[in-house]
């Protein structure tokens, strides 16, 4: 998938990124902690809001990946750690060639500090439609794959938090996107997933969002 760049190619790729996953909300893995049942398996999504790698414009382009593990990445003491990727249908082949070098971490920058903290085995990629909606207000985001996987959520609240209000955590210990962002917690209306051996189907767990903004080769 990398013929066609280089891994010395200036890039960057800023957007919103969020997950779904089965720990309780919150999930301790946003702060460096085991998860909640001592495993994990969950959704995880990239919209690029602006993004290019050289001279390849990515803006508007859509990344998912399903993930599961068991322990705690962030010390090291993980196991069985396993993702399969779903890249924008929409992409051609110069936008596919730079989302794999840079999601697949051969471009460097944090998603490839990320993979070689966390380096899952591979179950798949696939080229398929993902469809990603977030509001501008952080009310509720949502991402699909038709037919294989659909993760929704809402914004958390409760009775003392003011109308229209975030939950939100700074400088996360185990921010999933890299240092510097603000996570703003939410609960999952949705997360169904079936597709790379990856089966599940709940509600009511944690999801969060992070805006990101990475950049590599460096």
């Amino acid at each position: 998938m990398t013929d066609h760049v280089t891994t010395g190619t200036r890039w960057r790729l800023a957007g919103d990124w969020f997950d779904v996953c089965k720990c309780a909300i919150p999930c301790p893995c946003t702060f460096a902690q085991p998860p909640t049942y001592g495993d994990c398996e969950g959704v995880l999504v990239w919209h690029i809001r602006e993004g290019g790698f050289g001279d390849v414009r990515l803006d508007g382009l859509n990344v998912l990946m399903l993930g599961s593990f068991v322990g705690n990445p962030w010390t090291g003491t993980h196991s069985d750690p396993y993702a399969a990727i779903f890249l924008d249908e929409r992409a051609d082949d110069r936008q596919r060639a730079a989302l794999a070098a840079i999601f697949g971490g051969e471009a460097g920058g944090w998603p490839a500090q990320f993979g070689e903290m966390f380096h899952p085995e591979m179950r798949g990629m696939d080229f398929a439609p993902v469809h990603v909606e977030i509001d501008e207000d952080l009310a509720t985001w949502r991402a699909e794959v038709p037919g294989r996987v659909t993760a929704t959520a809402e914004a958390l609240t409760g009775p003392t938090t003011p109308d229209g209000a975030r939950v939100q955590v700074h400088n996360a210990p185990g921010a999933e996107v890299g240092p510097g962002q603000v996570a703003t917690w939410g609960r999952a209306t949705t997360d169904r997933a079936d597709a790379f051996g990856f089966s599940w189907e709940r509600s009511g767990k944690s999801s969060k969002h992070f805006p990101f903004d990475w950049s590599g080769p460096d």
